[in-house]
């Protein structure tokens, strides 16, 4: 095929380049200074660069027809803690196609959440589209309400598509989330405390700007200090 012909033509190259470096090496190992040694010597280092460029651009080239879906999965988890004390997690997911062609049967999956810590109050773990064209984005979300305390460690999620080219079911995972610290105790706050710090915290805030400028007036610099230090001992 295609691939065939491009890793072949590859190969012929990449000989042609080690067979002038050794005729460069040679040259060199010479030291002839004629004129004659002098055109033998560019002859080598002209085919190099033709050779290099040649091989640049059938890279290219080979990356350019081969025209896949690439898909990009981002996944996340936020806490929030209700006024009833329990916690719920929501999780969201991206998924971007930043390849040249469309991904078909686009199936997320995330079974990471046990159901004996977590269990799902709204949407769905799962859920399927039906293509996404290249440099398409879809978004899924669902809401667990967790069971036990402590920290969690999730995995990344699956995601598996169609390629119309591939007889295999081709996959991606979503990138992974950080920690979480599942119905972590909060330190309970004195109501005096929160009242006296929403009546006078903006005013201790400007009092303490006041005092710090007024000191960053009246200290003098190190510089100064030193002249001043001189002058006395003289």
């Amino acid at each position: 095929g295609v691939v065939s012909n491009i890793i072949f033509v590859l190969v012929g190259r990449f000989h042609e380049l080690r067979k002038s470096i050794a005729d460069l090496h040679r040259i060199r190992i010479s030291k002839i200074q004629t004129t004659t040694s002098n055109t033998t010597m560019a002859i080598p280092l002209a085919k190099l660069l033709i050779s290099a460029m040649t091989v640049f651009i059938l890279v290219s080239v080979s990356f350019a027809t081969s025209e896949t879906p690439f898909l990009v999965v981002h996944k996340k988890a936020t806490l929030n803690r209700l006024k009833s004390g329990a916690e719920r997690v929501l999780v969201s997911f991206d998924i971007y196609n930043q390849g040249s062609a469309t991904a078909y049967d686009v199936t997320l999956t995330d079974n990471t959440w046990i159901k004996k810590t977590f269990e799902l109050v709204d949407g769905n773990k799962s859920r399927t589209w039906e293509r996404l064209d290249a440099g398409g984005i879809v978004s899924h979300s669902f809401e667990l309400e967790a069971k036990v305390k402590g920290p969690f460690y999730g995995a990344p999620a699956l995601v598996t598509f169609r390629v119309p080219t591939k007889a295999v079911l081709q996959q991606a995972y979503s990138t992974p989330i950080l920690p979480l610290n599942i119905l972590a105790d909060i330190p309970p706050m004195d109501p005096l405390a929160l009242r006296v710090l929403a009546k006078y915290g903006s005013l201790v805030s400007v009092i303490s700007m006041v005092v710090l400028f007024v000191y960053l007036i009246a200290t003098p610099s190190k510089p100064n200090a030193a002249k001043a230090g001189s002058k006395k001992k003289r």
